[in-house]
């Protein structure tokens, strides 16, 4: 068995409080967070913020979804395949899919999205997250808020480089920044030692050391692991978390 999938099975049956996947495959796995807000108001959220997103994909002409994302090696077309994979594989397909990338899920989810990319019309992408707004998907870990950030980071990968005016709600970015652990900062590779992240239009700091502050959404972004455009943030630490 892969070291990755060994791992995951590993964890799933010591930890039975998260669910992935429909019957007798499902895995269960639980990330500890500081939220307080219940899940009926989590899933409320995440199914706006897929509508929002498939009508904003569905606008979006054609010749900019070969444009760059803020995942790196990733196109429009790839990010938004990708957003919409957990709702239509099942568990055992994902178990399939990550014997053939020998355990590692970044390999897994890197073929995947850019086969399927190049499988599915954009409409096809629009409408699997529309159709799916109310599917209780959730990432391995950290239950509906973690599926909340999925979504909103996604949403931003693809807006912030293309320079596209939306602005997540408020209540939405509060769920994701209140989601902020030294875990998840390590799982997507946010390199946070250091510095004490502080949003400009709302309550929300987290970390110790020099003072970096943006926007409440950029900072969701550098949360993930992602860079943001030069002059979004401001520090003396910012350029550790902008590109040029």
């Amino acid at each position: 068995m892969p070291v990755m999938l060994e791992a995951v099975l590993l964890i799933a049956s010591r930890n039975p409080s998260w669910t992935y996947g429909d019957g007798p495959t499902t895995l269960v796995i639980m990330a500890k967070t500081k939220l307080h807000t219940d899940d009926a108001t989590i899933r409320a959220a995440v199914a706006a913020e897929r509508r929002e997103l498939a009508d904003l994909l569905v606008r979006l002409p054609e010749e900019r979804w070969d444009e760059p994302t803020l995942c790196t090696g990733w196109r429009v077309r790839e990010v938004a395949a990708h957003m919409s994979f957990g709702f239509r594989y099942p568990m055992r397909k994902v178990v399939g899919e990550l014997v053939r990338a020998r355990g590692s899920m970044d390999r897994m989810t890197d073929r995947v999205a850019r086969r399927e990319a190049a499988e599915m019309s954009r409409q096809e992408m629009a409408s699997a997250l529309r159709e799916n707004a109310d599917h209780p998907w959730t990432p391995p870990v950290g239950g509906f808020a973690a599926a909340l950030g999925h979504d909103v980071v996604h949403g931003l990968d693809i807006t912030i480089p293309l320079g596209l005016d939306r602005q997540v709600p408020e209540d939405r970015l509060r769920i994701v920044l209140g989601t902020a652990s030294p875990m998840g900062a390590r799982f997507f590779g946010a390199k946070l030692g250091g510095v004490r992240l502080r949003a400009d239009d709302l309550e929300w700091s987290y970390g110790t050391g020099s003072e970096v502050t943006g926007r409440p959404q950029d900072l969701v972004a550098v949360l993930f692991g992602r860079k943001v455009p030069a002059g979004r943030l401001r520090g003396a630490e910012a350029g550790r978390f902008t590109s040029a």
